[in-house]
Formats: C-alpha cells, structure tokens, sequence
C-alpha cells in the first residue's frame, strides 16, 4: 500500500550549524528501496557540503529560498540558485552551497547507481544545473493539467531516474494507472487534492510525501485550489499502463516555458505510456 505523510511529522537532524536533515525515505521506512529522500534547511548565513559518495547519484530540487552553489573543481565559478532550480549531481561531485538569507532543499540520492544504469560506471554523467522555469510546457491533451520535465535521460544522461512537475487546475484529474518497472514518490509543493492507492483515497497537501509501489494502481484529482507536485522515479524507465486505454495521457508542447518565453528546447507530442526520449 502506498506510503503518505506530511514531511512535518518526520524529526530532523543537525547536519551542521544552522543545517536540519529530514529523512524523508529511506531504507529504514520502505525495504529494498533504491533511493534515499531527504529536506534539508538551511538558515541564514548557514552552509551545506555537496558530496555524493563514488558510486552515487543525487540530485535537488530547491523549494525555498535562494542559495550560492561554488564547485571546489571550479572555485571562481559560482552559480545563484532560486526555487527555479534543480541541480544533478554525478558520482564524487564536490560543491559548497551557502545562503543568505535561507533555503529549503528537496534532495534526493542514489547508491550504488550502476547498478541501474551500468554505462554511468564508465561514462559518468556531467554536472548540470536546470532552470525549470525555461523548459517546456507540455499541456495535456483531455484537460487543463501542465507538465514540464525535470530530469530525463536527454537532460541528464542517465535512464537511472525521471522526474517532472505536474500541475493539476482545480478538479482536473487523471484516471487509474500504474507504472510497471521502478517505484516513485510525489512531493507537493502547493495547493491540495486527492490521491487514490488501489481505490483509497488520500488528502493530500502542501509538504506531503505519497511513496508508490511498483505496479500499484493509483489515480489523482486537484482539489478545489488545485495542486502542483515533482515526481521521481528510480529507475526512470518506467512504463505506465491505464485502466482505460482511451483516456491515456497525451501531453501536447506548447512551445512556451512558464515565463510565458520560448521554451529552451523542443519536445514531440507524447502519450504517458511511451518510454519517449525528452
């Protein structure tokens, strides 16, 4: 069954001064998981060491705030981050990240990430900083809900995971699917819904972790605010199958990003159940 809680039940740690750790999801929390979940605070004037071990992957995404990220390989290049960023981070990558005034953190990482992906033990993947806020808009085909991607294989070479943010407009809803190939989370950045798990129904909020087993059953509906989430999957290539064939999701590029700008890149119409290469 799906696992689902508000990230204000779940204690933190002291990482460093000014710097709380969250241990979302773990190993300790859901078996044989394959990724590890963490919301990391930093208060003003604090810092946080970015060091994924040898063999891992990490990625975040910044919820709040703003934050300095300085690589130790390139010092006198320095990198300001906002909420609209998410940032990979290849296997031994080293980088401090300093705030000023505070920043919140959604991190995510990998071990032993080869053995998902077994080119990256060779071919490690580049560093690489996404501004969301450029990217395409992919506007759904049957209603007003929106996407854009954040981590894909194009993006950050790698099928290891894939990662998007959905916005549902009020009432908007997909119908029951499940996805076939790796497990993943949702954490909702805004607003508030309904998810199912095979046919039970979760209230679901701002701060809110759902946990979705492989092949569990499970659709979505925004409430009367609507909602906005990122999801991930470990591994990213995932297939989705829907209860419905007719109503599969089919997203559309609009060819704008969300500044209302030309989108940084071109992506073909696809439905939610190819393994399509964005």
């Amino acid at each position: 069954m799906a696992i689902h809680f508000n990230e204000s039940e779940i204690e933190g740690v002291t990482l460093a001064t000014g710097v709380r750790c969250q241990r979302l999801i773990d190993a300790g929390r859901i078996p044989d998981i394959r990724f590890r979940l963490d919301r990391v605070t930093l208060g003003a004037g604090s810092g946080f060491a970015l060091a994924p071990a040898a063999g891992d992957l990490a990625w975040f995404q910044v919820i709040d705030g703003s934050a300095t990220l300085r690589r130790d390989a390139q010092p006198d290049k320095i990198d300001e981050l906002d909420e609209s960023f998410v940032c990979f981070l290849p296997p031994s990558f080293r980088a401090s990240l300093v705030t000023r005034a505070g920043a919140v953190l959604v991190v995510t990482t990998v071990p032993d990430v080869a053995e998902i992906d077994p080119a990256l033990a060779d071919h490690p993947p580049p560093f690489r900083l996404l501004d969301w806020t450029r990217e395409p808009i992919l506007q759904s085909k049957h209603d007003a809900r929106k996407r854009i991607y954040l981590a894909t294989s194009k993006l950050f070479a790698t099928k290891a995971i894939k990662g998007e943010m959905i916005n549902y407009p009020p009432h908007t809803e997909a119908v029951e699917h499940h996805h076939e190939g790796g497990a993943h989370f949702m954490y909702f950045l805004k607003g508030s819904g309904t998810c199912w798990a095979a046919g039970k129904p979760m209230q679901v909020r701002k701060g809110d972790v759902v946990y979705y087993f492989d092949r569990e059953p499970h659709n979505l509906r925004g409430g009367p605010d609507g909602m906005a989430f990122s999801e991930f999957f470990v591994p990213g290539g995932v297939r989705t199958i829907w209860a419905d064939p007719s109503k599969i999701c089919t997203w559309i590029p609009t060819g704008k990003n969300i500044r209302g700008g030309i989108a940084a890149r071109d992506i073909t119409e696809h439905a939610h159940s190819e393994l399509a290469d964005v």
